[in-house]
Formats: C-alpha cells, structure tokens, sequence
C-alpha cells in the first residue's frame, strides 16, 4: 500500500492506494468514523462492494445503513441530490454522522455535496472503485450536481476525510470506463510533465493489462500531482485551473450529446485533441506534438474527434464554463507539452478555425 497526503488550509487528509484494501476496510477508516456511517452508492457497485463496507462498519461497531442510486452521469442532479438528503434524514443522521461514498465520480461528487450541506457540513470518505475516481475526482474536494444547462454547475469545494482506492476494484471495471479514466491520466503528463508522458507511452499496454505495479505508480503519481496543485490553490483561483485541460470542450459535449452518452474520460479526450490543435494554431504546439497526444490516446483506446455540432452550440455550452471571466472564454492551452497555461479571448473565428481542422 502507498499513502499520500494533502495538505490543504483548513483539512489534511490522507489518500490510501493499493490492491485489496477493501479486505482490511475497518482499518483505514476507524481513526475518521464515530457512531454512525451512511454508505451511498449505485446500483451497479452496490452488488460488488457494499458487502465489505458494510462489514467493515460492523467491525467497528458502527451503525449502517446505505442509500443506493441508480448508476450513470445522468443521474448526477437534483433529483439524487433529494434522495440521499431524504435517506439521511430517514435515518436521523446527525453531524457526527460520517458518509462513505462507495463508486465512481458520479457517486463521489453527488454524496460530497451531500455531505457539504447536510446539516451545513458532515465528514465523508471516498472509496473510489473507478480508475477516472481513483487518480482525479475523489482527490481535492471538488463535489456537486450537473444542471440540464451545464456539468457541474452547482456543487462546493469540500474535502474527505480520507481516500481509500482499492485497485482490485477495478478488475470488475468495463474497459470502456476504464479507457475513460485514462484520459485523466494522460491528461496530467500533458499539462505538466513530460517525463510522465514519455512513461506513460512506454507502459501503457501493461496499464491497459491491468498489470498491478505499473498501475499502482500510476494512480500514486496522479494523485501527487493533483495534491501538489490543489495544496497551493484548493478553490481555483489560479493553477488548479490547469486541471481542465481537455475540460471546456469536453463539458460541450458532454452536455449536448447528453450526459451519459458520451463518457466523462472520452469527452475530456476529445477535447484535449482540440485543445492541442488550438495550441498549434497560436503557434506553440508542432503538428507531431498533437499527433502523439493522439496516438497516446488510441493507445488507450479514447476518441480522437468530437461528435459535429454547430459552431454557436459549441460556444453557447462553452459561455457556461466556470473559468470564464467578464464574459470571455478562457481555455487551458499547452505552451508545450508537458507545460499548460489559460489563455483567455477565444472567439467565433477561433472556434470555425479549429473545426475545420479536424
């Protein structure tokens, strides 16, 4: 097992990553849990996992109960959101009350929020059992809920308690989402370091295996780099930004393709190929620059070109962005690779230029 930490203002958490963790669950988390523990997850992990979670609490001596939601991005909304204050208050959690979220970002950013707003504020881990969980979304705080007009629009910065990322979870994972979670993967080398990318384009076959070890110093290193950045800026108000890299374009499409239909990690791919293609447009990036972040991609078996929409739809769902400033859209761009940066004054002509270069 490795443990990282992160060190934030306010709350220093630990982030646990290593195979089978889930067999010694009571351990990892007796020193952030008292009387009584809701374990929110959906119906797809729930079959798979709940049990250990479960027995881990009963271990302790802990009260359980669980909340199980339908599975799928589509379900990340009010409506879940009601669900889990409902169960809650059905099972008289109060402030002492700590929330395990059991599943992938969906379930992590959902009981997150939950937990940052019950009753103003109630401790939560995350169990992430994703690869997209495990090296991006469970780590640094940011929880919410999507709104039919933009991904996550409405949410709070809140942090865990803890991260305990069991790798063999992912051994019950489709290779689609699993495919989808390497896109945050690779997203980390291209933003800032270019070892890592050299890294992850000589081990990807044994990461795609499965192979422990290669995936286990995978994960560790993504979740370095994720708690280097959001130690120096939790709330985004200056490097963390870098972490959308791909983002801008991908919410696009996630929201207009409809959540759900394109995969988190296969839209954020497709918009990193954009956004390295407007990279090379402003002149920082080579074409062979952008057609090895391509073929980084494939090598994951992640797309490579966005669905066709019209030019205003793209930028209607991009004006939603959170990095905008004073109306302007303001993208993550890569000076080179390996070296991101945001760049604002994105305009009509920019986005017809880059669409027919595609």
């Amino acid at each position: 097992m490795q443990t990282l930490h992160v060190h934030t203002p306010g709350h220093s958490y630990p982030i646990h990553i290593g195979s089978r963790l889930l067999d010694n669950l009571a351990e990892h988390i007796s020193p952030y849990i008292s009387s009584k523990a809701v374990i929110i997850s959906n119906q797809t992990v729930a079959p798979l996992y709940l049990a250990p979670v479960q027995a881990a609490c009963q271990h302790l001596g802990i009260s359980v109960c669980d909340i199980i939601l339908p599975d799928g991005e589509q379900y990340k909304n009010n409506e879940s959101l009601q669900q889990i204050y409902t169960g809650l208050l059905q099972h008289h959690a109060d402030r002492r009350t700590t929330i395990l979220a059991l599943g992938g970002g969906v379930i992590g950013d959902l009981a997150g929020f939950a937990a940052a707003t019950y009753q103003r504020g109630i401790p939560f881990i995350q169990i992430p059992t994703t690869l997209l969980s495990q090296v991006d979304s469970s780590v640094g705080g940011k929880t919410g809920i999507n709104h039919p007009l933009g991904k996550n629009m409405i949410g709070a910065f809140y942090q865990p308690q803890a991260v305990i990322a069991d790798t063999a979870t992912l051994q019950t994972l489709p290779p689609r989402e699993f495919s989808a979670g390497l896109a945050e993967v690779i997203k980390y080398a291209l933003l800032g370091d270019i070892d890592f990318l050299a890294r992850l384009e000589q081990t990807m076959p044994s990461i795609m295996q499965q192979e422990q070890t290669a995936l286990a110093d995978t994960i560790s290193h993504c979740c370095q780099m994720k708690a280097h950045i959001v130690e120096q800026d939790e709330k985004e108000q200056g490097i963390r930004a870098l972490l959308n890299l791909g983002h801008t374009f991908g919410h696009a499409i996630e929201t207009q393709m409809g959540y759900g239909n394109w995969l988190h990690g296969e839209a954020v791919a497709a918009g990193m190929v954009l956004a390295a293609r407007l990279s090379e447009h402003k002149g920082y990036l080579k074409t062979a620059d952008t057609e090895r972040i391509i073929c980084l991609l494939q090598a994951a078996r992640l797309p490579v070109v966005p669905p066709e929409f019209a030019i205003d739809t793209w930028l209607a769902h991009m004006q939603h962005d959170k990095k905008n400033q004073a109306g302007q859209i303001r993208l993550v761009i890569l000076k080179q690779l390996g070296q991101a940066e945001v760049e604002a004054g994105f305009g009509r002509e920019d986005m017809a230029a880059l669409l027919q270069s595609i």
